[in-house]
């Protein structure tokens, strides 16, 4: 009889878990987005052609074509040329292009919070470090998209952020082709306002948050998804978005590329990171259950 009281277990035991607060996660999101803003807007188009010259925008639009050429990957412009018949078909990416990036992650972190809490923190960190990735290539790699590449210098007109002015060898027949679907076409938002242009980063193309984003919310939430067409969506979304960034004019193919790489690295981080804390909170675990047994 005593024999078993003393093999007994413990009248209590510690809780073993990684609380996740909502609110907490909220301030954090809050504040990591408002650095975000911050740091990609410091490194502004505005202060980026504050002489009136992108060069530094445009030298890179001309490293990275040169690069896809060499690649036989440089057919933007003529997957544009496409569907730039198609007005309301385009009108469509317009929106998709402008709404989608957020709303969609947002509801994919929120279902992660809801349903995968105990991965959450992977996946939180993951979207975070990869973020992170993407300020610093916009900071360092200020990068013309496509659709401006045939718009006025600010030089010439102060409210545009184009590369016209400046003298290329790569210009066939004289323009690059490519046309700014949303100012042409419309869309939920548009560079052209004097409040846009000034807090906007519109060098910010590589990497490709969009694919990157869009990456990270398929294969966070894959494991939560049982059915056929659910599971279809999920794979096509990082696809569909791919093709947007470049019918719309606003990504080469290596920008997405770009952003694959800075999902990759995030996601080494954010795995990192998660082992580290589990091992952090297995040792808390064994050391209260051991100090709960005597």
């Amino acid at each position: 009889m005593e024999g078993a009281e003393s093999t007994s277990a413990p009248a209590w035991v510690p809780e073993r878990q990684h609380r996740v607060l909502w609110w907490k996660e909220a301030i954090i999101v809050a504040a990591f987005y408002g650095i975000y803003s911050w740091t990609r807007n410091l490194f502004g188009s505005n202060k980026i052609a504050a002489d009136g010259i992108p060069d530094q925008a445009f030298t890179n639009a001309e490293r990275v074509i040169q690069l896809e050429r060499w690649l036989g990957l440089y057919h933007e412009e003529t997957i544009q040329d496409w569907f730039l018949p198609y007005r309301t078909f385009i009108q469509f990416w317009n929106v998709y292009y402008g709404t989608l990036h957020f709303v969609v992650t947002i509801g994919v972190f929120i279902l992660l919070y809801v349903k995968r809490a105990d991965v959450f923190p992977l996946w939180r960190n993951t979207l975070a470090a990869m973020t992170s990735l993407a300020i610093v290539g916009f900071a360092w790699f200020p990068l013309m998209p496509p659709r401006l590449l045939d718009k006025p210098c600010p030089a010439v007109d102060p409210t545009r952020y184009g590369g016209a002015c400046i003298p290329s060898s790569l210009r066939g027949g004289g323009e690059f082709g490519f046309v700014d679907t949303l100012a042409e076409y419309g869309g939920p938002w548009s560079f052209d306002s004097d409040t846009m242009a000034s807090i906007s980063n519109q060098y910010a193309a590589m990497p490709s948050l969009h694919i990157g984003w869009s990456t990270w919310c398929a294969i966070a939430v894959w494991p939560l998804l049982s059915r056929r067409w659910t599971r279809a969506a999920a794979l096509l979304y990082p696809l569909t978005t791919l093709f947007c960034i470049v019918v719309t004019g606003n990504h080469y193919w290596l920008d997405g590329a770009g952003g694959l790489l800075a999902f990759g690295i995030g996601a080494l981080f954010g795995r990192g990171s998660h082992r580290w804390n589990q091992g952090r909170l297995d040792q808390r675990y064994a050391d209260a259950l051991t100090a709960a047994s005597t």
